[in-house]
This record gives C-alpha cells, structure tokens and sequence, in this order.
C-alpha cells in the first residue's frame, strides 16, 4: 500500500488541518485525465514552456492554482508514465496510429506544486512503458510525497494519504486495463473498499472507464464498449463502491464530463474528463471542458457540500478557468438527465444542492441504510 503524509497538510485549506487539531470537515479538490506532454517518440509533443522551474501560475493561471492548493487532499488520474528516457513502449512506434506517452520525471514535482497529493494510476496509459516505465513513475511520486494506487502490484493496489491531523484517506483505484485493479472485479472492489473503510477516515475510489467521445456524454446504466473493449457498467460500479464503504467515487476515462450523484449521502462524479492533455487531442466542445469538483466531506465520509468549477483546455491542452462556467453548465444538464430522481440543483456559479433525505436513500430509490440521513437542503 503506497503510504504518504502530505507535506503541505499543514498549510492546505487556510491551515485546517494543522498537527493536533482535528478538522469537522475534509476539502477534496478533484480532476480527471493528466497527461502534461509526452517526449516519445520525440520532444515534439512536450509543452515548450515547461521546465523545471517554471511556475503553476504561469502554466494555467494563479487563480486555477489557488483552487487546487485550497485543497486538503488533491487528487487527479495521470496518464503515461513518468519515465525519462530508454523503456519499450507498449508496441506503438507511430503517434499517428496509436498513443504511448512518456513525460518527464520531474514533471511530479510541478504536480506537487500544483497541490496535487493522491494520484490514480488505474488507466489504459499507466503500463505505456511497461513495468520500468511504472517503477519510474512510483519513483518520482514518491519523492515528491504524492500518494498513488490503482496499480496491480504489490504496494500499489490502495494508497493511504495522511493529512497533517492524523486524518487517513484511502484511495483504491480501477480500469479494464492491463496491469491495474478490474473495474470488471466487484468482488474484489467490495473487499479492498471495506479494509480501506474499517481503517481510514474517508475513502476515495477512482475509476478510468466508460465509453470515450463527445456523443458518450451520458450515464447508461448498462455495461459500455468501446472498440470493442469491455469498459464497464459504471452506474453499477459506483453504487457497488459506496455499498462497500467508499465516500467519494470519482470517474474519469470518456474524456469529456458526465453527470454527478449523491447516493447515500456520498458523491458520485461519473466523469471529469480531461483536466490537461496536452498537444495533438481534439479539444472542440465537451472535450475540451476540464471541470473541477471542489467537494467538503464531514468525518464520516458525508457530502457536504459541493461546486464544479469550470476549467477548459486552451491552446494545446493545458486548463484554464472558464469564466462562462461551461463545464458545470454541462454538468448541471446532464445530472437532470440522467438521474433527474436525484434532485441536484446548480446554482449559476456551479454549486450544488440536493435533498437530504433522497440523498440519504439514494438517488434509485435504495432502502436507507445505517448511514442516515444528510445533505444541506
């Protein structure tokens, strides 16, 4: 299990997790996909503005900066390995045909800068350089105190970040993907999710699956195929998810947002899309939206409040906030599609409310359980 205390605990959300004080409430800053350039098969696909002591800010702005450092537990799904150079990639020697991506090591410690201290590594371009391209990037998230999970591999199936008061927040992540946690697995779901739950205070779950493109924008609630790969019944996933004692469920992998969820009492985000891909990927409409949840638990893992901030990819990929709110517009429509039994309203500036006791019993229509009730309306 990939342990870290994070070294900005301390300092994170105004400081509220300071040594000794237990905090009523946990802020968690979420993204999706991460893929900041690539350097194979040559430099060509690496964001000329990046170096080593190049600034967050400069890269996507102070005030995204500021957003993610206000969390107490950052998280994010990153693509590719972290792998500087040598390795056998996955078969592909042509970007035209297909994608392997190889960034720089040392692109970890501009994460941490960034805030980001939970990563997943459960997705179809985690094993892009096979198992020294993973070792690599173990590697340089460790150095750089970012916890990680996902992985299927002694040491890298869960993760344990602990926060500067003794807080424990368990992250399990899953894919359909080769060398990763399967997302196919829900025995196996249920029985990581209850360890993590008897002994972390909150416990996230990542998945990287469902169908990808801009007309996948939807929560089927039936198994999805893409390219003829199995890519998951995600709706029932989640719920299996929190059934076994998660607190948060975080989707990622169609590349574009889906609809969110309060099923008893905890979050669901079924999709954050892309948060930054850089170089050569097809931004038009929902792809290039970067929503990012800003999401407060209570102790017991319970929604308490919740805002999808607008981000969207310019130029080459790297986010931006979106001051015309894009990204939780779409959000927000989607989520009275989907699951209009859910009751979820979006104010115009992205925050969410919902009612307590549909929370409570879930968005389907589940009997309560032992969890109760919750919400703030």
């Amino acid at each position: 299990m990939a342990r870290a205390q994070s070294p900005a605990a301390g300092v994170l959300a105004g400081g509220q997790h300071s040594p000794g004080v237990r905090a009523e409430t946990i802020r968690i800053i979420a993204v999706g996909d991460i893929m900041m350039g690539t350097a194979f098969p040559d430099s060509t696909y690496l964001d000329p503005r990046m170096a080593p002591d190049v600034s967050p800010g400069r890269l996507i702005g102070t005030d995204l900066v500021e957003v993610l450092l206000a969390g107490d537990v950052v998280f994010g799904n990153l693509e590719g390995a972290l792998f500087d150079e040598g390795g056998e990639s996955k078969k592909c020697r042509n970007m035209d045909v297909c994608y392997a991506f190889r960034s720089p090591e040392w692109y970890a410690e501009l994460l941490a800068d960034m805030g980001f201290n939970l990563m997943s590594l459960a997705n179809n371009h985690s094993g892009d350089f096979l198992e020294a391209g993973r070792a690599r990037t173990i590697a340089a998230l460790e150095e750089n105190g970012i916890v990680y999970g996902g992985l299927d591999q002694p040491g890298a199936v869960t993760g344990t970040l602990e926060l500067g008061d003794g807080t424990r927040v368990g992250l399990a992540g899953f894919s359909p993907n080769k060398g990763t946690v399967s997302i196919h697995d829900l025995e196996r779901l249920g029985r990581l999710v209850a360890n993590l739950d008897r002994t972390h205070d909150v416990v996230i779950v990542s998945f990287h699956g469902g169908a990808e493109g801009a007309d996948r924008i939807h929560v089927t609630r039936e198994p999805e195929e893409f390219y003829g790969e199995r890519r998951g019944n995600v709706y029932e996933f989640a719920h299996a998810a929190v059934d076994a004692g998660a607190d948060v469920v975080i989707g990622h992998g169609p590349h574009v947002p889906r609809a969110v969820e309060i099923y008893r009492d905890r979050l669901i985000a079924y999709s954050l899309g892309n948060f930054w891909t850089w170089a050569r990927f097809n931004l038009r409409g929902p792809n290039g939206l970067a929503p990012v949840l800003d999401l407060e638990v209570d102790r017991d893992g319970r929604a308490v409040s919740v805002r999808v901030i607008s981000a969207r990819q310019t130029g080459l990929g790297s986010p931006r906030l979106d001051r015309t709110g894009g990204a939780a517009a779409l959000i927000s429509q989607l989520t009275a599609e989907d699951f209009p039994e859910a009751s979820l309203e979006f104010s115009a500036d992205g925050r969410v409310t919902w009612n307590a006791a549909d929370a409570a019993s879930g968005a389907s229509g589940a009997d309560r359980s032992e969890r109760g009730a919750g919400g703030p309306r």
